[in-house]
C-alpha cells in the first residue's frame, strides 16, 4: 500500500481551480455520552491542546476523563442543541454558504468554498480531498479563529499540513494566520454590540471574554494573549469606551495550572458582590455561537453574577451570519487571493500573444 493518498483523476479539460477552506473547532454528532467520547478523545489527544507528557497524560485521559466527562458534557450540549443539530455546525454551514455566494458575486472566476472541523466531521482531510477532486490546485485555508493560538489555529494548520504531507501532487497553498485587528472584523463586532445596546440599553460594564489558555503558553512565546488584548483595546476604542467601562477576561479554565487572567467567572463574582446594576459579556474569539458561549457564558456565568448579588446580565451573541462579518470574510479572502484572481486590467492569453507578435514584428523591422 502506498504511503501517499490516491490522486484525483487528471482531466486535460478541467481548468485549474481555487478552493477556500474554512476550519472551525468541531462538535460531537449528538448530545450524548456515546457521541462525546470519541470527540473528546480526539480533541484531548492533540499535543497542541494538552502538552503534558504522554506517559503522564494517557492514564489520566483514558482512565479518568473519558470515563466521567462525556456524560457531563453531553448534558451541557443537550441544553443548547437545536432541532437542526449543533449550533456551531449549523452556523458554520450558514457562514460557508453566505461566503460562497458573496465571493462568487465579487470574483471574475468561480471559487469553491467549503468548511471542515478540526475535530469530528467533516474532517480536514476529507474536505481537502473533495476540493482537490473538484480541480482545486490552489488552496486558501482560513481557520475561523481571529486570534492565533498554537492550540487552535496551529492545530488546524497541522491537520492541513499532515494531509498535504501525504499528497503526491500538492496544491499551491496559502493560509490566513489571524485577523484579530482587521478593521472589518472590529467594525462587525462593534456593530453587533451597538445593535444589542440599541435594543436593550447600555451596561455598567462590558466584559470582553476570550477562551483561556495556560499561562505557560504565553511564557513559551504564544502570541494569543497579546492578540486578545489588542482586539479588546481596538473594540473598546471603536465603541468609545473608557478604561473603566470594559475589561478583558478569560474563560474555560481546565485543570489546576494557572491560566491567563483575569478569569471571567471570578470577575463576574466580584462585580456581582459589588451589586453592579448590569453587565454585558461578548466573546470576540468565537465567530459562531457554541457550547462555550451559549452554555458557559449565557447560562453558567450568568448564574455566577446573579448569585453573587449582581443585577442584570446579558450575553451578546457571536458574529454568526451577521452581514458585516460575511463582508469581512469576503474581503479577507479576496485580499489573500491577490495574484490568483485575474484583474480587469490583466491581459488574457490571446492579447499576450498579439502583443508578442507585434513585438517580434517590430524587432524584425529594425
Amino acid at each position: 500500500m502506498s504511503h501517499f493518498l490516491a490522486e484525483p483523476t487528471f482531466r486535460h479539460d478541467q481548468a485549474a481551480g481555487i478552493g477556500v477552506l474554512l476550519i472551525n473547532l468541531g462538535t460531537p454528532e449528538a448530545p450524548t455520552a456515546q457521541a462525546l467520547k470519541p470527540y473528546l478523545r480526539e480533541f484531548l489527544s492533540d499535543r497542541r491542546v494538552v502538552e503534558i507528557p504522554r506517559w503522564l497524560w494517557w492514564p489520566i485521559l483514558n482512565g479518568i476523563i473519558l470515563q466521567t466527562r462525556p456524560r457531563k458534557s453531553a448534558a451541557k450540549y443537550a441544553s443548547i442543541w437545536t432541532p437542526e443539530g449543533s449550533p456551531l455546525k449549523v452556523i458554520t454551514e450558514r457562514q460557508t454558504a453566505l461566503l460562497r455566494t458573496a465571493l462568487n458575486a465579487a470574483s471574475p472566476i468561480p471559487i469553491r468554498v467549503e468548511y471542515a472541523m478540526r475535530y469530528g466531521q467533516p474532517s480536514v482531510a476529507s474536505v481537502i480531498g473533495q476540493l482537490r477532486a473538484a480541480g482545486c490546485t490552489r488552496l486558501l485555508v482560513l481557520p475561523l479563529y481571529p486570534q492565533y493560538a498554537a492550540s487552535s489555529t496551529g492545530s488546524a494548520l497541522d491537520a492541513v499540513y499532515r494531509t498535504l504531507l501525504r499528497s503526491r501532487n500538492q496544491p499551491e497553498l496559502r493560509v490566513v494566520r489571524n485577523f484579530h485587528d482587521q478593521p472589518g472584523y472590529i467594525a462587525a463586532l462593534a456593530e453587533r454590540i451597538e445593535q444589542h445596546w440599541a435594543a436593550h440599553g447600555r451596561p455598567d460594564q462590558l466584559l470582553i471574554s476570550f477562551h483561556g489558555v495556560p499561562r505557560r503558553s504565553l511564557e513559551l512565546g504564544d502570541p494569543y494573549h497579546c492578540e486578545c488584548q489588542k482586539t479588546g483595546r481596538l473594540l473598546a476604542e471603536r465603541l468609545g469606551l473608557s478604561a473603566g467601562q470594559y475589561r478583558v477576561t478569560f474563560q474555560s479554565r481546565f485543570g489546576r495550572a494557572e491560566w491567563l487572567k483575569p478569569y471571567t467567572a471570578e470577575t463576574l463574582a466580584e462585580l456581582g458582590a459589588q451589586k453592579m446594576r448590569r453587565v454585558d459579556l461578548v466573546c470576540p474569539g468565537f465567530v459562531a455561537d457554541c457550547l462555550e458561549t451559549l452554555e458557559e457564558n449565557a447560562m453558567e456565568n450568568k448564574a455566577v453574577f446573579l448569585n453573587a448579588g449582581g443585577g442584570e446580565y446579558h450575553y451578546i451573541p457571536a458574529l454568526n451570519d451577521h452581514p458585516r462579518f460575511i463582508e469581512t470574510l469576503r474581503d479577507l479572502v479576496l485580499h489573500h487571493l491577490c495574484g490568483w484572481l485575474p484583474s480587469q486590467s490583466e491581459p488574457d492569453a490571446a492579447e499576450l500573444q498579439q502583443r508578442l507578435a507585434r513585438a517580434l514584428a517590430l524587432g524584425a523591422k529594425t
